[in-house]
């Protein structure tokens, strides 16, 4: 028999089937992508440095939906903006990796070299260079948590006896459909508010 056209393994095929494994149930075990494959356990390890090496192949497919370029905007902080919004997208198609990847260092170079990017992109707005882990590092919380949110379900909030709590069911009633994104706003403008007055403080 000739050898078939396609490996019945790669690298591609397991980043593949362990997003679907972590988009139904938010983990994954190497064993369960190698019977999704039809294929050994073992067969899986040669084409992967354990199971580290598969949290950073998902790094990596997830992140890659996030459009680097935005960083190349001006100002500044319509760069951050743009970044945020595009980070935000990229893990909301997939917001059960988030646990997964947050408590994991991040290694994949293709990701590393975005965060590289965005360093550069803060050192030549001026920003002192203790201050620029921490505008990033929050930026990533607004954005993760806000992912987090949009995979929430519509009524976060029931309410039993509405009589009990008559000014939240007020506000939940007028609140529109798009409240994660008007929220998301709200956090990203107040956020951008406070770096700017931190870049007047580096530059004064």
């Amino acid at each position: 028999m000739g050898r078939p056209r396609r490996p019945l393994l790669d690298r591609e095929r397991i980043t593949t089937t362990a997003l679907e494994i972590v988009d139904e149930q938010g983990e994954f075990s190497v064993p369960q992508i190698a019977r999704r494959l039809g294929v050994q356990t073992a067969s899986v390890y040669h084409h992967v440095d354990g199971r580290d090496g598969i949290v950073e192949l998902l790094r990596e497919r997830v992140a890659s939906a996030i459009d680097g370029a935005t960083l190349d905007r001006e100002p500044w902080d319509a760069a951050m903006a743009a970044w945020a919004r595009s980070y935000r997208a990229a893990f909301a198609a997939h917001p059960r990796t988030i646990p997964l990847l947050t408590t994991s260092p991040v290694r994949a170079p293709e990701v590393l070299a975005q965060y590289e990017r965005a360093v550069v992109r803060l050192l030549d707005a001026g920003f002192a260079l203790p201050d620029v882990m921490p505008v990033i590092i929050a930026l990533e919380n607004v954005v993760l948590g806000s992912a987090l949110d949009m995979a929430a379900p519509d009524a976060m909030w029931e309410l039993a006896d509405e009589a009990a709590t008559p000014q939240l069911a007020r506000a939940l009633g007028a609140a529109r459909e798009s409240r994660s994104d008007q929220a998301f706003e709200l956090a990203l403008s107040g956020y951008l508010e406070h770096v700017r007055t931190l870049l007047d403080q580096d530059r004064a």
